[in-house]
């Protein structure tokens, strides 16, 4: 069968435009319906659903505000669990005083004992009595405090200052034959840098080769006196 096509082409143009035409409205129509849709949901979503979920939120609160309130010693309470939470700082930066023994045992020489210990960490002052065999043990002490040092951040520091032999007897130099020679005693105040008993480092003190300590001997537990030792701290509340 042969067709014949009778319709000029600008009359094919209008008809094809006016096709695209109706499309564009029905596409922009829904397009707009679908925005309208949208925005009056989230109208109602904002204007009812999230203000009574606001509302709701708020009639917790009050609730739980006044359950707290009401609660007995709430201020009590509340201090208590403030020092609680400040507890960790306040362990990182206070001394380490369980480092003293250790020390001791590597400065006192042989042949002297320790029998008191009074340590203030606020003024960084040791106060320190004992007994030797002799003054020559002493003195031996004395200067091993005097030189012995510490490394911070690669700086060689003393670990103690003003060191003073501030009492001492120098007990029988020469006894009667069938005694027992009496012990020299002493008494020696120093203060020390902080930094060796700092509770976030492992601080190692350089001894004097030259002396032999305690913790050299078998039975470094001779530091001190048995039963007589009486360690006091300050300062470290």
């Amino acid at each position: 069968m042969i067709q014949f096509n009778l319709l000029p082409d600008v009359k094919l143009d209008y008809i094809r435009t006016k096709r695209i035409k109706r499309l564009m409205i029905g596409v922009s129509t829904l397009v707009a319906s679908s925005s309208f849709v949208i925005a009056l949901l989230l109208f109602g979503y904002v204007n009812f659903v999230q203000k009574n979920h606001l509302n709701d939120l708020d009639r917790d609160i009050s609730v739980a505000a006044k359950k707290i309130t009401g609660t007995k010693d709430i201020d009590k309470i509340i201090t208590v669990q403030n020092q609680l939470a400040s507890l960790p700082q306040l362990h990182d930066g206070k001394p380490k005083a369980s480092s003293l023994f250790l020390f001791l045992s590597q400065l006192t020489p042989a042949e002297v004992s320790v029998a008191t210990i009074d340590v203030d960490f606020t003024t960084s002052i040791i106060t320190l009595s004992g007994n030797a065999k002799d003054l020559l043990r002493v003195n031996t002490f004395i200067d091993t405090l005097k030189f012995t040092s510490f490394t911070v951040d690669g700086q060689k520091k003393n670990a103690f200052g003003n060191v003073l032999l501030a009492g001492f007897s120098p007990g029988d130099l020469a006894p009667e034959k069938g005694t027992d020679a009496k012990e020299a005693t002493f008494q020696s105040t120093l203060t020390f840098d902080p930094l060796i008993f700092n509770n976030e480092t492992n601080t190692k003190l350089n001894v004097p080769k030259a002396v032999t300590t305690r913790s050299q001997l078998s039975n470094p537990a001779a530091l001190f006196e048995t039963q007589e030792t009486e360690i006091t701290e300050e300062g470290n509340n």
